[in-house]
C-alpha cells in the first residue's frame, strides 16, 4: 500500500577491513580507502571512507532482496550525500510511493535510501520493483519494460 515503509537492512558497525575488503574485491587501491594516516592527515577526512560503489552495492541487494523470488529490481537511482566511515551503522530503507498493473505485471514505486546511526541520510533515491500481482501473470524472465517491448 502506499505509504508502507518495508522490511529495513542495517549493516554494522563498519571497519577499516570493510573498506579494504572492498577495494581489493573492486582494485580500487585510492589510499582513502584504507590508510587511515593518509586519509586524514594528508586528505583532511575524518577517517578511511568507506566507498561509493560499496553503498551502491548494498542498497542494490537490499532492493533485490525485497522482490524476490518472483520479482525484479527494475530501476534505482540515488545520490552520494553523505560520508560513511568505520564505527558507521547503515540501514537501508523503502517506502511505497505508487503502484501500478500494467500488462498484468505490478511495478512499485518507492522512496529509498541508506541512513546512518546518527539519522543522517547517506544515499536518498527512488526505485521500481516488478512483481507478479495477486492471481496475475509471473513476471517473465527476462523482464522487458513494457515500453521497451519490440524495439531492437
Amino acid at each position: 500500500m502506499v505509504g508502507d515503509l518495508l522490511p529495513t537492512l542495517t549493516i554494522g558497525p563498519l571497519t577499516t577491513t570493510h573498506a579494504m575488503r572492498w577495494s581489493a574485491a573492486i582494485e580500487n587501491w585510492h589510499r582513502i580507502h584504507y590508510d587511515q594516516a593518509f586519509a586524514i592527515y594528508h586528505e583532511g577526512l575524518p577517517n578511511v571512507l568507506i566507498q561509493g560503489s560499496w553503498k551502491q552495492s548494498v542498497l542494490c541487494r537490499y532492493l533485490k532482496d525485497l522482490c524476490l523470488p518472483d520479482g525484479w529490481l527494475w530501476k534505482v537511482g540515488f545520490q552520494h550525500r553523505a560520508m560513511i566511515v568505520p564505527g558507521d551503522t547503515v540501514t537501508c530503507w523503502a517506502r511505497v510511493t505508487g503502484n501500478t498493473l500494467v500488462q498484468g505485471v505490478g511495478h512499485v514505486a518507492l522512496e529509498v535510501g541508506m541512513r546512518l546511526q546518527s539519522g543522517v541520510e547517506t544515499c536518498p533515491g527512488t526505485a521500481t520493483l516488478v512483481l507478479p500481482a495477486r492471481g496475475g501473470p509471473a513476471v517473465p524472465y527476462p523482464f522487458v519494460a513494457p515500453a521497451l517491448q519490440g524495439q531492437g
